[in-house]
Protein backbone atom coordinates (compact mmCIF):
# COMPACT_ATOMS: atom_id res chain seq x y z
CA UNK A 1 0.00 0.00 0.00
CA UNK A 2 1.12 3.67 -0.73
CA UNK A 3 1.96 6.35 1.42
CA UNK A 4 -0.67 8.60 0.03
CA UNK A 5 -3.62 5.26 0.37
CA UNK A 6 -2.21 4.69 4.14
CA UNK A 7 -2.71 8.44 4.90
CA UNK A 8 -6.15 8.11 3.49
CA UNK A 9 -6.86 5.01 5.10
CA UNK A 10 -5.93 6.52 8.60
CA UNK A 11 -7.72 9.49 7.90
CA UNK A 12 -10.99 7.31 6.89
CA UNK A 13 -10.72 5.10 9.92
CA UNK A 14 -8.72 6.94 12.75
CA UNK A 15 -11.89 7.05 14.94
CA UNK A 16 -12.22 3.35 14.82
CA UNK A 17 -8.18 2.55 15.10
CA UNK A 18 -8.48 4.82 18.13
CA UNK A 19 -11.57 3.33 19.71
CA UNK A 20 -9.25 -0.68 19.36
CA UNK A 21 -6.26 1.38 20.51
CA UNK A 22 -8.23 2.09 24.07
CA UNK A 23 -9.43 -1.00 23.99
CA UNK A 24 -6.49 -3.22 23.72
CA UNK A 25 -4.77 -0.56 26.32
CA UNK A 26 -7.28 -1.11 28.72
CA UNK A 27 -7.34 -4.77 28.09
CA UNK A 28 -3.58 -4.67 29.27
CA UNK A 29 -3.56 -1.96 32.44
CA UNK A 30 -6.93 -2.35 33.07
CA UNK A 31 -7.59 -4.71 35.73
CA UNK A 32 -10.77 -7.14 35.09
CA UNK A 33 -11.75 -4.69 31.80
CA UNK A 34 -14.11 -7.48 30.25
CA UNK A 35 -16.07 -8.59 33.37
CA UNK A 36 -19.65 -8.20 32.97
CA UNK A 37 -19.92 -5.90 35.45
CA UNK A 38 -17.43 -3.27 33.52
CA UNK A 39 -19.48 -3.78 30.73
CA UNK A 40 -22.83 -3.05 32.00
CA UNK A 41 -21.12 0.09 33.24
CA UNK A 42 -20.09 1.66 30.01
CA UNK A 43 -23.39 0.60 28.51
CA UNK A 44 -25.03 2.80 31.61
CA UNK A 45 -23.24 5.43 31.17
CA UNK A 46 -22.63 6.06 27.64
CA UNK A 47 -26.50 6.06 26.88
CA UNK A 48 -26.59 9.87 27.63
CA UNK A 49 -23.85 10.14 25.65
CA UNK A 50 -25.41 8.11 22.70
CA UNK A 51 -28.67 9.08 23.39
CA UNK A 52 -27.94 13.35 22.64
CA UNK A 53 -25.22 12.40 20.26
CA UNK A 54 -27.90 10.90 17.53
CA UNK A 55 -29.84 14.23 17.83
CA UNK A 56 -26.66 16.32 18.07
CA UNK A 57 -25.60 14.33 14.52
CA UNK A 58 -28.84 15.41 12.85
CA UNK A 59 -28.26 18.92 14.43
CA UNK A 60 -25.00 18.87 13.15
CA UNK A 61 -25.63 17.53 9.56
CA UNK A 62 -27.42 20.66 9.01
CA UNK A 63 -24.38 22.76 9.85
CA UNK A 64 -26.24 24.00 13.47
CA UNK A 65 -25.21 22.99 17.22
CA UNK A 66 -27.02 22.45 19.72
CA UNK A 67 -25.84 23.04 23.34
CA UNK A 68 -29.15 22.94 25.47
CA UNK A 69 -29.18 19.49 25.43
CA UNK A 70 -28.16 19.23 29.06
CA UNK A 71 -30.08 21.51 30.23
CA UNK A 72 -33.19 19.43 28.37
CA UNK A 73 -32.25 16.79 30.30
CA UNK A 74 -32.48 18.22 32.95
CA UNK A 75 -35.63 19.90 32.44
CA UNK A 76 -37.32 16.67 31.61
CA UNK A 77 -35.82 14.91 34.76
CA UNK A 78 -37.26 17.20 36.82
CA UNK A 79 -40.32 17.54 34.95
CA UNK A 80 -41.08 13.53 35.42
CA UNK A 81 -40.11 13.85 39.08
CA UNK A 82 -42.21 16.47 39.80
CA UNK A 83 -45.49 15.06 37.69
CA UNK A 84 -44.85 11.85 38.16
CA UNK A 85 -46.44 11.42 42.11
CA UNK A 86 -50.04 13.41 40.86
CA UNK A 87 -50.51 11.73 37.91
CA UNK A 88 -48.36 8.54 37.33
CA UNK A 89 -45.06 7.48 36.10
CA UNK A 90 -45.89 6.77 32.09
CA UNK A 91 -47.93 10.39 31.70
CA UNK A 92 -45.70 12.49 33.63
CA UNK A 93 -42.71 11.14 30.96
CA UNK A 94 -45.56 11.54 27.88
CA UNK A 95 -46.03 15.15 29.51
CA UNK A 96 -41.76 15.53 29.99
CA UNK A 97 -41.49 14.22 26.10
CA UNK A 98 -44.29 16.48 24.75
CA UNK A 99 -42.51 20.09 26.66
CA UNK A 100 -39.39 19.33 25.44
CA UNK A 101 -40.22 18.38 21.90
CA UNK A 102 -41.78 21.76 22.30
CA UNK A 103 -38.64 23.91 23.34
CA UNK A 104 -36.61 22.04 20.65
CA UNK A 105 -38.97 22.88 17.70
CA UNK A 106 -39.00 26.90 19.25
CA UNK A 107 -35.11 26.69 18.65
CA UNK A 108 -35.87 25.44 15.20
CA UNK A 109 -38.51 27.95 14.42
CA UNK A 110 -35.68 30.50 15.75
CA UNK A 111 -33.12 29.39 13.50
CA UNK A 112 -34.45 27.84 10.67
CA UNK A 113 -37.32 31.08 10.50
CA UNK A 114 -36.32 33.77 11.97
CA UNK A 115 -32.32 32.96 10.68
CA UNK A 116 -31.07 33.10 14.12
CA UNK A 117 -27.44 31.88 14.71
CA UNK A 118 -27.63 28.72 16.40
CA UNK A 119 -24.92 28.94 19.04
CA UNK A 120 -26.51 32.15 20.45
CA UNK A 121 -30.10 30.79 20.30
CA UNK A 122 -29.35 27.57 21.97
CA UNK A 123 -27.05 29.54 24.37
CA UNK A 124 -29.85 31.61 25.84
CA UNK A 125 -32.16 28.24 26.12
CA UNK A 126 -29.12 26.64 27.79
CA UNK A 127 -29.24 29.09 30.50
CA UNK A 128 -33.07 29.82 30.69
CA UNK A 129 -34.03 26.01 30.59
CA UNK A 130 -31.58 25.15 33.36
CA UNK A 131 -33.15 27.93 35.61
CA UNK A 132 -36.35 26.23 34.95
CA UNK A 133 -35.62 22.91 36.06
CA UNK A 134 -34.06 24.99 39.18
CA UNK A 135 -37.22 26.78 39.60
CA UNK A 136 -39.24 23.58 39.04
CA UNK A 137 -37.20 21.53 41.90
CA UNK A 138 -37.02 24.66 44.15
CA UNK A 139 -33.49 24.81 44.37
CA UNK A 140 -33.61 21.29 46.11
CA UNK A 141 -33.01 18.05 44.63
CA UNK A 142 -35.65 15.45 44.19
CA UNK A 143 -34.71 12.04 45.80
CA UNK A 144 -36.56 9.10 44.00
CA UNK A 145 -36.64 7.40 47.10
CA UNK A 146 -39.02 9.94 49.02
CA UNK A 147 -41.94 9.74 46.43
CA UNK A 148 -43.26 6.65 47.64
CA UNK A 149 -44.05 3.73 45.12
CA UNK A 150 -44.00 5.75 41.95
CA UNK A 151 -40.47 7.24 42.90
CA UNK A 152 -39.37 2.98 42.90
CA UNK A 153 -41.01 2.67 39.73
CA UNK A 154 -38.69 5.19 38.28
CA UNK A 155 -35.75 4.07 39.87
CA UNK A 156 -36.14 0.73 38.63
CA UNK A 157 -36.38 1.85 35.36
CA UNK A 158 -32.73 2.66 35.33
CA UNK A 159 -31.56 -0.24 37.53
CA UNK A 160 -33.59 -3.36 35.47
CA UNK A 161 -31.86 -5.61 33.53
CA UNK A 162 -32.89 -7.32 30.69
CA UNK A 163 -32.44 -11.17 31.50
CA UNK A 164 -30.86 -10.34 34.49
CA UNK A 165 -27.70 -9.56 32.76
CA UNK A 166 -27.82 -6.50 29.89
CA UNK A 167 -28.93 -2.95 31.47
CA UNK A 168 -32.12 -1.80 29.92
CA UNK A 169 -30.43 1.66 28.78
CA UNK A 170 -29.58 -0.94 25.93
CA UNK A 171 -32.56 -0.22 24.16
CA UNK A 172 -32.74 3.30 23.65
CA UNK A 173 -29.37 3.09 23.08
CA UNK A 174 -29.80 0.41 19.88
CA UNK A 175 -33.66 2.56 18.88
CA UNK A 176 -31.88 6.05 18.85
CA UNK A 177 -29.19 4.55 16.73
CA UNK A 178 -31.68 2.85 14.20
CA UNK A 179 -33.98 5.52 13.95
CA UNK A 180 -31.52 7.90 13.33
CA UNK A 181 -29.26 5.74 10.72
CA UNK A 182 -32.91 4.99 8.90
CA UNK A 183 -33.57 8.39 8.92
CA UNK A 184 -30.21 9.69 7.20
CA UNK A 185 -29.91 6.60 4.45
CA UNK A 186 -33.18 5.86 3.92
CA UNK A 187 -35.74 8.69 4.13
CA UNK A 188 -36.18 11.89 2.23
CA UNK A 189 -35.45 13.94 5.24
CA UNK A 190 -32.52 12.18 5.80
CA UNK A 191 -31.65 13.93 2.30
CA UNK A 192 -33.23 17.23 3.21
CA UNK A 193 -31.23 17.66 6.42
CA UNK A 194 -27.76 17.17 4.34
CA UNK A 195 -29.11 19.18 1.51
CA UNK A 196 -29.56 21.61 4.05
CA UNK A 197 -25.96 21.45 5.49
CA UNK A 198 -24.76 21.51 2.24
CA UNK A 199 -26.45 25.15 1.44
CA UNK A 200 -29.77 26.31 3.05
CA UNK A 201 -29.61 28.91 0.38
CA UNK A 202 -29.49 26.15 -2.84
CA UNK A 203 -32.18 23.76 -0.44
CA UNK A 204 -34.38 26.88 0.17
CA UNK A 205 -34.16 27.37 -4.00
CA UNK A 206 -34.79 23.98 -4.84
CA UNK A 207 -37.98 23.74 -3.00
CA UNK A 208 -37.03 21.85 0.53
CA UNK A 209 -39.21 23.78 3.23
CA UNK A 210 -35.96 24.05 5.13
CA UNK A 211 -37.56 25.90 8.46
CA UNK A 212 -39.90 22.98 8.74
CA UNK A 213 -36.63 20.71 8.42
CA UNK A 214 -34.57 22.66 10.80
CA UNK A 215 -37.66 22.35 13.23
CA UNK A 216 -37.79 18.62 13.12
CA UNK A 217 -34.04 18.72 13.66
CA UNK A 218 -33.77 20.41 16.70
CA UNK A 219 -37.42 18.74 17.77
CA UNK A 220 -35.96 15.43 17.53
CA UNK A 221 -32.54 16.68 19.28
CA UNK A 222 -34.30 17.81 22.49
CA UNK A 223 -36.55 14.28 22.16
CA UNK A 224 -33.32 12.36 22.90
CA UNK A 225 -31.53 14.26 25.06
CA UNK A 226 -35.82 14.32 27.21
CA UNK A 227 -35.21 10.39 27.04
CA UNK A 228 -31.94 10.73 28.17
CA UNK A 229 -32.54 13.04 30.97
CA UNK A 230 -35.58 10.63 31.87
CA UNK A 231 -32.94 7.43 31.97
CA UNK A 232 -30.25 9.73 33.60
CA UNK A 233 -32.68 10.63 36.64
CA UNK A 234 -33.59 6.62 36.89
CA UNK A 235 -30.45 5.63 36.75
CA UNK A 236 -29.10 7.96 40.01
CA UNK A 237 -32.33 8.05 41.49
CA UNK A 238 -32.24 11.79 41.79
CA UNK A 239 -33.67 14.70 40.08
CA UNK A 240 -31.53 17.46 40.39
CA UNK A 241 -31.95 20.69 38.15
CA UNK A 242 -28.85 22.06 38.85
CA UNK A 243 -26.26 19.10 37.67
CA UNK A 244 -28.27 16.61 35.97
CA UNK A 245 -27.07 16.78 32.85
CA UNK A 246 -24.10 19.22 32.95
CA UNK A 247 -21.51 19.11 30.02
CA UNK A 248 -23.92 16.34 28.17
CA UNK A 249 -23.69 18.63 24.96
CA UNK A 250 -20.13 18.74 24.88
CA UNK A 251 -19.46 15.05 25.40
CA UNK A 252 -22.51 14.81 22.43
CA UNK A 253 -20.70 17.33 20.40
CA UNK A 254 -17.44 15.58 20.90
CA UNK A 255 -18.49 12.32 20.17
CA UNK A 256 -20.26 13.51 16.48
CA UNK A 257 -17.18 15.49 15.31
CA UNK A 258 -14.88 12.44 16.39
CA UNK A 259 -16.87 10.17 14.78
CA UNK A 260 -16.81 11.92 11.54
CA UNK A 261 -19.45 14.60 11.10
CA UNK A 262 -18.08 17.75 9.88
CA UNK A 263 -18.72 20.74 11.96
CA UNK A 264 -19.91 23.01 8.18
CA UNK A 265 -22.68 20.32 7.86
CA UNK A 266 -23.74 18.08 5.06
CA UNK A 267 -23.08 14.85 5.79
CA UNK A 268 -23.97 12.52 8.78
CA UNK A 269 -22.20 10.04 10.10
CA UNK A 270 -24.41 7.87 12.45
CA UNK A 271 -22.14 4.94 12.97
CA UNK A 272 -19.41 7.39 13.26
CA UNK A 273 -21.04 8.93 16.42
CA UNK A 274 -21.19 5.79 17.94
CA UNK A 275 -17.79 5.55 17.96
CA UNK A 276 -16.87 8.55 19.16
CA UNK A 277 -18.79 8.04 22.38
CA UNK A 278 -17.25 5.11 22.91
CA UNK A 279 -14.22 6.91 22.51
CA UNK A 280 -15.13 9.50 25.11
CA UNK A 281 -16.44 7.07 27.81
CA UNK A 282 -13.31 4.90 27.05
CA UNK A 283 -11.04 7.98 28.00
CA UNK A 284 -13.29 7.86 30.85
CA UNK A 285 -12.69 4.87 31.81
CA UNK A 286 -9.17 4.45 31.51
CA UNK A 287 -8.74 7.21 34.17
CA UNK A 288 -11.12 6.51 36.67
CA UNK A 289 -10.29 2.52 36.82
CA UNK A 290 -6.55 3.67 36.57
CA UNK A 291 -6.60 5.97 39.67
CA UNK A 292 -5.65 8.56 37.02
CA UNK A 293 -7.19 12.33 38.63
CA UNK A 294 -10.35 13.34 36.13
CA UNK A 295 -8.57 16.53 34.76
CA UNK A 296 -6.31 14.23 32.99
CA UNK A 297 -9.09 12.72 30.72
CA UNK A 298 -10.88 16.18 29.96
CA UNK A 299 -6.94 16.87 28.56
CA UNK A 300 -6.79 13.72 26.32
CA UNK A 301 -10.75 14.38 25.35
CA UNK A 302 -9.34 18.03 24.33
CA UNK A 303 -6.52 16.76 22.48
CA UNK A 304 -8.46 13.69 20.69
CA UNK A 305 -11.06 16.83 19.42
CA UNK A 306 -8.49 18.69 17.76
CA UNK A 307 -6.83 16.14 16.09
CA UNK A 308 -10.30 14.99 14.82
CA UNK A 309 -11.49 18.78 13.67
CA UNK A 310 -7.83 19.16 11.68
CA UNK A 311 -8.60 15.25 10.25
CA UNK A 312 -11.84 16.66 8.79
CA UNK A 313 -10.20 19.70 7.41
CA UNK A 314 -7.61 18.07 5.52
CA UNK A 315 -10.34 15.72 4.06
CA UNK A 316 -12.32 18.97 2.79
CA UNK A 317 -9.27 20.68 1.32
Amino acid sequence: MSKDKMLVFSKKYSALILLLFFIILNSIITPNFFRMSNLNNIITQICPIILCGMGMTLVISTGGIDISVGSVMALSGVLTAKLMTSMGLVPAILVSLIVCIGVGCFTGVMVGKLKLQAMVVTLGLMLGIRGVAQVLCGGRDIYLNKLGEVGEQLSFLGTYKLGKVVPIQIIPIVLSIVIVWIIIEKTVLGRRIQAVGDSIKSSSLSGINTARTMMIVYGMSALFAAFAGIFQTAKVAVAAGSSLGQLAELDAIAAVVIGGTPMSGGKARVIGTVVGALIMQMITLTCVMNDIPSQYAQVFKAIIIVFAVFIQREKRK
